[in-house]
């Protein structure tokens, strides 16, 4: 038994080395660097004040903010309807939307803003093709500002909601809307009533997932906008390894600020799929509806889930 425990412990141990040298290191590094002063001698809680007091550094952390919020409910929105329109294809169909899908979402960083700049940037084949036939589609559209930035974002964030979404559809059941058909529901009421606070768990729970993923995203942003767009990602970047003067100390602090604003957002996103989870295995006899048709579907639908 002992030999036994032995040939774990020792078979865990590569993975026990990745993960001190990929995860604990650095971010132990990252700690304690956002506290070092700016020769690299002692400690000190200035950088955070710095940071928290420049108008530069709070308009970064502001536009990653409307960026991901905005980026992640577009993805989270598109997502859900794709997600369900999946699930009416036939197998076959479907597993080759779901293929394309995973490639998509995996397609990012510097290969998507140049596939974008190709295509609708200023000189792009879309801009160019489209002003040669007269259409204003993108006459009023840049690419490299908010609108563009958001595009671009939406891209990858609707195929991961659609991966991350899909196995809940299978969750609701198909006498739930047989017996909301025989007690007059329709397919709204149904979906109000039964469907969206069934699904409600995972896509809360995608939306944190869409939400971090849009904070860290770095080498997107950077190659579509550089440095002309304030960005919290971007200004990391160019405090640790910049061309002209580097501050690796309020790198370490900015990336502090990005780590505890994702872990906010995702303890939030988590806060409420327990409320949503508590609120659909609450059980029916303890609801009031005040349409018996709504309380009949969705009793029906709880009462079989919770078997």
């Amino acid at each position: 038994m002992k030999q036994r425990q032995r040939g774990v412990i020792l078979a865990l141990l590569p993975f026990v080395l990745m993960v001190l040298a990929f995860q604990v290191v650095p971010l132990l590094s990252m700690l304690t660097g956002s506290f070092r002063r700016e020769d690299g001698t002692g400690f000190t809680l200035g950088n955070y004040l710095h940071a928290v007091q420049s108008a530069y550094y709070m308009q970064a952390i502001k536009n990653s903010l409307l960026i991901s919020a905005a980026s992640s409910v577009i993805g989270i929105a598109a997502g859900l309807l794709c997600a369900y329109c999946i699930t009416r294809f036939t197998p076959a169909v479907r597993d080759r939307l779901l293929m394309l899908s995973n490639m998509t979402s995996n397609f990012a960083g510097v290969p998507l803003a140049f596939a974008y700049i190709i295509l609708l940037g200023n000189n792009g084949v879309f801009t160019l093709l489209f002003k040669q036939w007269g259409w204003s589609v993108f006459s009023d559209f840049n690419l490299y500002s908010w609108s563009g930035l958001i595009l671009v974002y939406v891209y990858f964030q609707i195929p991961l909601a659609l991966l991350l979404l899909y196995p809940a559809f299978y969750g609701i059941r198909e006498q739930w809307k047989e017996a909301a058909a025989l007690l007059g529901a329709g397919s709204w009421q149904f979906w109000r009533t039964v469907g969206l606070p069934v699904l409600s768990p995972a896509v809360f729970g995608t939306l944190g997932i869409l939400f971090a993923n849009a904070m860290g995203a770095y080498a997107t942003a950077y190659a579509l906008v550089g440095g002309n767009y304030n960005l919290l990602a971007v200004r990391i970047g160019s405090l640790v390894a910049g061309d002209v003067v580097t501050q690796p100390q309020m790198g370490s602090t900015l990336a502090v600020l990005l780590a505890l604003s994702t872990l906010l957002a995702v303890y939030l996103n988590q806060r409420m799929v327990r409320l949503t989870e508590g609120f659909v295995s609450i059980p029916p006899r303890k609801r009031i509806w005040r349409r018996e048709a709504s309380a009949g579907v969705r009793a029906a639908a709880l009462e079989e889930a919770g078997q």
